[in-house]
């Protein structure tokens, strides 16, 4: 790598990428980083694009460039996931994807020799690993999380088959998807660069729709169908490996398989407990005392050690911690006695209808609206919601949280629905 004369280009993305509710605390070790994703000037010109989807046409005039040189540079940016190119019925359109779930991963997502991946694993992993800012800033600077787990759908019950919902299935997200990808394991590729890895299957992270249509375009993910989907989803569920999400209704883009070994959102549920790090599925799990022979396989098939095995009465005991558990359902699927089953949860778990609502309530939690609404008119499509969220800004702490519970309401999906 190249030494950093000067970080201004660095420097002015890392300001940009905090502009947005999932952005990178700065450090050394993330100027690292940087330098080896991006040269010095792609990141004086990606720290000037808009937050929303924008056209060639766009960077163009941003850029004081012509079109053919600003398409140069977008696709350049593409080919190594920088960007997402995506298309819809005007053509082609860009965007430049958060940290996580985005760039960085990405960058792992295939093995390639046009970066030093082991170098780049071992920055990763003193970033997100050993420094944890960037951790805590994701997982818990808001209330509203980017990742949600989807519960292991084969150990439902005949009663919990009726009442789960389409968005909560991960075979319905499969289903309904246009374009599905499946790429190497960020995670478990970082760990393994730095000694750390598992046996886990590695090529098993699933994207979907237009992101999975741009990672397949550039060899970062191979096109699959529905079918081979569900059998790797099925092959998840062996390895006892935890579906995690996107936390929308509409339009998931990532499905990733996580171990609770490599997987961030997983080691960060064993380290701060009951500070869930992403959304809870809509149950959780319920022993029967009266078959449960406390063998344990529970204990050791939790992926965030939510499940203990304590002496009772000369009896060995099971125990779920239910403010730490996900509700992923794994648990269940290793008792060989089927003594433990999932009950719905007694709370109610809102999950945002889509990226953009997600995105504007996370904001709002971080007090970072303004830049949403502000930054290259990204939300200027929306002008009846600007107004009505700016004005939120300026509540006091007390009814601005009220605000935010009301901000979550149908109202914003409807506002969010206005071409």
């Amino acid at each position: 790598m190249s030494h950093i004369s000067s970080k201004n280009g660095y420097k002015s993305l890392e300001e940009r990428l905090n502009r947005f509710p999932q952005g990178a605390p700065p450090s050394k070790t993330l100027y690292k980083i940087l330098a080896m994703l991006f040269t010095e000037k792609e990141a004086e010109l990606v720290a000037q694009l808009p937050i929303k989807a924008f056209r060639v046409k766009t960077a163009a005039n941003i850029w004081s460039v012509s079109e053919s040189e600003a398409l140069k540079v977008l696709d350049t940016l593409a080919s190594r996931a920088i960007l997402l190119d995506l298309e819809d019925d005007k053509g082609k359109q860009y965007i430049l994807p958060p940290p996580m779930a985005g760039f960085i991963e990405f960058a792992l997502m295939r093995t390639s020799n046009d970066i030093d991946q082991k170098l780049l694993a071992e920055l990763y992993y003193q970033y997100l690993n050993v420094e944890e800012d960037f951790i805590k800033d994701l997982f818990y600077s808001a209330e509203t999380k980017l990742g949600r787990v989807f519960v292991q759908e084969e150990v439902l019950s005949n009663d919990n088959e009726v009442t789960i919902l389409d968005y909560e299935r991960a075979t319905h997200i499969i289903e309904e998807a246009e374009h599905i990808g499946v790429g190497m394991c960020y995670c478990r590729h970082k760990m393994k660069h730095v000694g750390k890895g598992c046996d886990a299957p590695m090529d098993i992270c699933m994207t979907f729709n237009g992101t999975a249509n741009s990672l397949i375009k550039y060899n970062y993910a191979r096109r699959i169908d529905a079918s081979e989907c569900k059998e790797l989803l099925h092959e998840a569920y062996e390895h006892n490996l935890v579906q995690c999400g996107e936390n929308v209704r509409q339009g998931v883009s990532f499905i990733c398989n996580c171990c609770g070994c490599c997987c961030e959102a997983l080691l960060a549920a064993r380290k701060f407990g009951n500070m869930h790090p992403v959304a809870t599925t809509s149950f959780i799990p319920n022993i029967n005392y009266d078959s449960c022979v406390g063998c344990g396989k529970c204990v050791k098939a939790c992926p965030i050690g939510a499940i203990s095995k304590t002496k009772e009465n000369n009896k060995n005991t099971i125990k779920i911690n239910e403010e730490v558990c996900l509700g992923c359902g794994v648990c269940a699927r290793n008792c060989p006695k089927n003594s433990i089953i999932l009950l719905k949860r007694k709370e109610k778990i809102i999950t945002p209808a889509n990226s953009v609502h997600r995105v504007v309530i996370m904001a709002i939690e971080k007090g970072q609206l303004q830049e949403l609404i502000f930054d290259n008119k990204a939300l200027s499509s929306h002008r009846a919601m600007a107004a009505i969220l700016s004005a939120i800004l300026k509540l006091p702490p007390a009814k601005r949280a009220l605000a935010n519970e009301q901000v979550k309401s149908i109202y914003l999906e409807r506002l969010l629905n206005i071409k």
